[in-house]
């Protein structure tokens, strides 16, 4: 299956994780090993989110992976997946670390997001291959997912969530929690306000988050773009564009060939498309998540 063994305290095996006090004998792992010594940062959250935690999600991991850092999720519905994907869209590194074997896709839903991350990322994982999901895989997973990181990001988790369970290995470890806030009144910030309550880093925008992993976002482009359909959308963001709906009309461009140029254009990090829609040249967008 194309997997490869780490046994602890040999060549390639994370040393991270050494500093569990029960780190995995033998670990398993499909894809590539080098993503781990890039600045890594875990993010997670329930797997009944809201689109206002899948937002806030994407655009952080998204933004995370365009400076370089690797994303650690365990590829879970909701919050984990959102993660995955945000920072292969952004072409970007990402991790996930598995309560089954490294070769099971869970929940079957993941199957295609389990292919792409073991041909662009990394999967791992210190069940036998082969193994199936159990009730005490996922707690034993996400100590991993701690260890790996420098810092754990919550985004969205109410009381008794496996990703409250994932912040205190972190903080075992000594390593930084952070957590998004969020309403008052939904159950799934429930958690993560808690964290905050306590003394987690509260991530208000993506300057923060960027200061988590301690890395800076990518310098934005300069020159305008040579491809007619990119510099017509480039030039009708001189200011910014409150959707692509106006986007488009102001770059006189249909909305499929605008939506496919703002994609273009996002991936390249010249611009970037805000929580409310807005859409802006990279070093434009408004700094709050609250906006």
């Amino acid at each position: 299956m194309g997997a490869r063994v780490l046994v602890r305290e040999l060549e390639g095996y994370p040393e991270s994780l050494l500093q569990l006090a029960d780190p995995p004998s033998v670990l398993y792992a499909i894809g590539n090993l080098d993503l781990l010594r890039a600045p890594c940062i875990a993010i997670v959250g329930t797997r009944r989110a809201t689109s206002y935690g899948e937002r806030v999600t994407a655009e952080i991991a998204a933004a995370l992976a365009r400076a370089g850092a690797t994303i650690i999720s365990g590829m879970a519905r909701g919050i984990d997946g959102v993660a995955h994907r945000a920072a292969l869209s952004a072409g970007g590194a990402t991790a996930a670390v598995l309560g089954t074997g490294v070769d099971v896709a869970y929940p079957a839903a993941h199957r295609a997001l389990h292919e792409e991350i073991a041909a662009r990322g990394l999967l791992l994982s210190e069940e036998l291959p082969g193994d199936r999901a159990s009730g005490g895989s996922f707690p034993k997973r996400n100590r991993l997912i701690a260890a790996l990181a420098r810092a754990t990001l919550v985004v969205e988790a109410p009381h008794r969530s496996g990703a409250l369970i994932t912040a205190n290995d972190a903080l075992l470890l000594n390593r930084d929690v952070a957590a998004v806030p969020g309403p008052i009144d939904v159950p799934q910030s429930a958690g993560s306000n808690l964290l905050l309550r306590d003394g987690a880093i509260m991530i208000n925008d993506i300057a923060d988050a960027l200061a988590l992993a301690g890395v800076s976002a990518p310098v934005a482009r300069s020159a305008a773009p040579a491809d007619a359909t990119l510099l017509a959308v480039w030039n009708a963001l001189d200011a910014p564009a409150p959707d692509l709906d106006s986007l488009a009309s102001r770059a006189e461009l249909p909305a499929r060939r605008c939506l496919a140029a703002v994609t273009v254009l996002e991936l390249e990090g010249s611009i970037e498309c805000a929580l409310t829609g807005e859409i802006r040249r990279r070093g434009t967008l408004a700094r709050s998540f609250g906006r």
